[in-house]
C-alpha cells in the first residue's frame, strides 16, 4: 500500500493541540468526540498509513489527563436502537466501549442517559448499570431546545440536569452513534461547571470533513459518500470567512446549529470564546497528509465502495434510492464512474468471457487477479486459490484442493446439512487447505500468502454471501459487489 499519512506526525501535533487547547480554559476542557475513538477504517482507508486506532494511540500519550463519559439516549434504549456495523443494540454498546477503553488503561468515570422523559427501559438500563458499580447520571429532555435559549441555559433547562462528577483536565464524552447528545451533555456540563465557579471549555474533535483542505478535495467528498443516509453535506463556514477572511470547511448540521451556540456561550458564559464552528474543533489530520495525490486516489476508490455498499443495502431493502443518488452527484464532483475502480473492470469481463459469477482482486503491486465460479467452487473461494497460487509462484494447473476431497464436503452439505448450494465458500477452502498443508507443500506455501491479502482491493459480479464477506474482511480486503442476487440453486444429489 502507497502511503500518504504521516501517522507519526499526527499523533505528535494533535496531542499537542488539544493539550493546548486546555490550557486555553483554565485546565478543564469537555472535548465531544464525534466518530469512532478505534476501529477508524474509513480514515484509515482515505488517509493510507492512518492507523484504525491512531486516535486512540494520541489519546494514550495524555491518558493519566483522561476521564471518559459514555452518552446515550433513553430514546434509543426504549427502541432497541441497532448498531448497524455490529449488530448490537446501544445499551449493549456502551457497556461494550467501557470494556475497550478501561482495557486500554482509560478511566470511564460514568454514563449519562439523554432525553430521558420515564422511560422505563431507560430505568431498567441505569438499574443494570448500578450492580455492575458504573456511575450513572439523568439528562432530561428541555422544552424548546435548541432555540429557545433562556430557558436551556436557566435552572429549568440545563440546570434540572444531574451533574456529572469529572476528576480530570480532559473530559472526552462519547456515545456508540448520532444523535446520542453528546454536545447537549458538552453544554449542560460548562453550565453547571460555571454554576460552581469554574470556567471549563468545549472543543470538538471530528476528523471529517478535514477544515483545511478545499471544499471539494476527494477526502471531503468521501466524508460526504459516507454520510450519504444522513444526508449531510459539506459546507464553507460563512462564520469562519467573515472573522477572519480564511476558507475553512465545515458540513451543515454544524454550521446551522452554530447561531445556538453562539447564544448558548454568551448565556453561560457572557461571551462567546469562538468565532465559528470551525474553531470550536481540534482536528489537524490535514496538516498530516505526505502524498496528496495517494490520498486523493484513495478517497476516489472509497467513493466507489460506498456506492456499491449503497446499492447492495437497497437491493436488501435496508435504504431507499436518495442514497444511491447522492453518491452519483459526487461521482460527478470527484470526476469518477465505477469503471475506475480496476477490479470492477476486471470482474465484469471474466464474466462476459465465462458466462459465470466472476471475481477480481488487485493485489499490492497492482497485478489483477481474476476467477469464476465452477461447479465445484464459488467465484470468491476460487478466487483466493488462484491469489494465493500467484502469490506463492504454484502453476496455476495445479489442483490444490483434489476434486476427491470436494466432493464429501459437497455430500455433507447437501445431503446430511440440507443445503442447496454445493459450492464451496472461502472459509471451507481455506480450512481444506489448511487441512492438507501439513503434508503437502503447495498447500503450506499457499497459506502463508494471505497476510499479503491485507489491504487489496476486491469485486465480485453478485453479492456475496455473509461467509464470504466476512472472510474477505478478516483477510483486510476491500470488499465491492454488483447488486445482484445470487440466484437459487438447484438442489442436487451428489454422489
Amino acid at each position: 500500500m502507497k502511503i500518504g499519512f504521516d501517522n507519526e506526525k499526527y499523533l505528535r501535533i494533535q496531542s499537542e493541540h488539544i493539550k493546548e487547547r486546555i490550557t486555553q480554559f483554565n485546565g478543564k476542557l469537555y472535548l465531544e468526540l464525534g466518530g469512532k475513538l478505534f476501529d477508524d477504517h474509513h480514515a484509515s482507508r482515505v488517509l493510507p498509513g492512518f492507523k484504525p486506532d491512531s486516535k486512540l494511540r494520541m489519546f494514550q500519550q495524555i491518558c493519566d489527563s483522561i476521564e471518559i463519559v459514555i452518552v446515550i439516549s433513553a430514546e434509543d434504549i426504549e427502541n432497541n436502537k441497532i448498531r448497524a456495523d455490529l449488530g448490537i443494540t446501544y445499551d449493549e454498546d456502551v457497556l461494550r466501549l467501557r470494556d475497550e477503553f478501561m482495557a486500554r488503561g482509560f478511566m470511564v468515570g460514568s454514563v449519562v442517559i439523554t432525553h430521558y422523559d420515564g422511560q422505563r427501559a431507560a430505568d431498567s438500563f441505569r438499574q443494570r448499570l448500578k450492580r455492575l458499580g458504573i456511575k450513572s447520571y439523568y439528562h432530561y429532555l428541555i422544552d424548546g431546545y435548541p432555540h429557545d435559549v433562556a430557558r436551556i441555559a436557566s435552572d429549568e433547562g440545563f440546570g434540572k440536569n444531574d451533574y456529572v462528577e469529572t476528576t480530570r483536565p480532559l473530559v472526552i464524552v462519547t456515545a456508540p452513534g448520532p444523535g446520542s447528545g453528546k454536545m447537549a451533555v458538552c453544554l449542560s456540563q460548562l453550565y453547571g461547571e460555571n454554576k460552581r465557579g469554574i470556567h471549563a471549555g468545549y472543543a470538538k474533535f471530528e476528523t471529517f470533513p478535514v477544515w483545511s483542505l478545499p471544499l471539494k478535495h476527494p477526502v471531503n467528498i468521501a466524508y460526504e459518500a459516507a454520510t450519504a443516509d444522513l444526508n449531510d453535506v459539506n459546507m464553507i463556514d460563512p462564520f469562519h470567512l467573515e472573522a477572519y477572511g480564511k476558507v475553512a470547511v465545515n458540513y451543515n448540521r454544524d454550521i446551522e446549529i452554530f447561531p445556538v451556540l453562539n447564544a448558548l456561550f454568551e448565556g453561560i458564559y457572557g461571551e462567546n470564546p469562538y468565532k465559528s464552528p470551525t474553531d470550536m474543533g481540534v482536528n489537524m489530520v490535514g496538516f498530516c497528509i505526505s502524498d496528496d495525490e495517494v490520498c486523493c486516489q484513495a478517497s476516489k476508490d472509497e467513493i466507489i465502495r460506498r456506492y456499491y455498499d449503497a446499492t447492495n443495502k437497497y437491493v436488501d431493502g435496508m435504504c431507499n434510492d436518495s442514497e444511491i443518488n447522492k453518491i452519483k452527484l459526487l461521482f460527478n464532483q470527484a470526476k469518477i464512474t465505477t469503471d475506475d475502480r480496476r477490479t470492477t473492470v476486471a470482474a465484469n469481463a471474466t464474466k462476459d468471457r465465462t458466462g459465470h459469477t466472476s471475481a477480481a482482486m488487485e493485489l499490492e503491486d497492482g497485478t489483477i487477479i481474476t476467477a469464476h465460479s465452477s461447479p465445484l467452487l464459488g467465484c470468491s473461494a476460487a478466487l483466493i486459490l488462484n491469489v494465493t497460487k500467484h502469490l506463492a509462484g504454484i502453476d496455476h494447473e495445479v489442483n490444490l484442493i483434489p476434486q476427491s476431497m470436494i466432493e464429501p464436503i459437497q455430500k455433507t452439505k447437501v445431503e446430511y446439512l440440507g443445503g442447496i448450494n454445493p459450492r464451496l465458500h472461502t472459509d471451507e477452502v481455506l480450512v481444506a487447505i489448511s487441512v492438507l498443508s501439513d503434508h503437502d507443500e503447495n498447500c503450506r506455501r499457499a497459506l502463508m500468502q494471505l497476510p499479503k491479502l491485507r489491504g487489496c482491493q476486491v469485486h465480485s459480479t453478485v453479492m456475496l454471501g455473509e461467509v464470504d464477506r466476512r472472510i474477505f474482511k478478516k483477510l483486510g480486503c476491500g470488499l465491492t459487489c454488483d447488486p445482484i442476487k445470487k440466484k437459487p440453486a438447484i438442489k442436487d444429489n451428489i454422489s
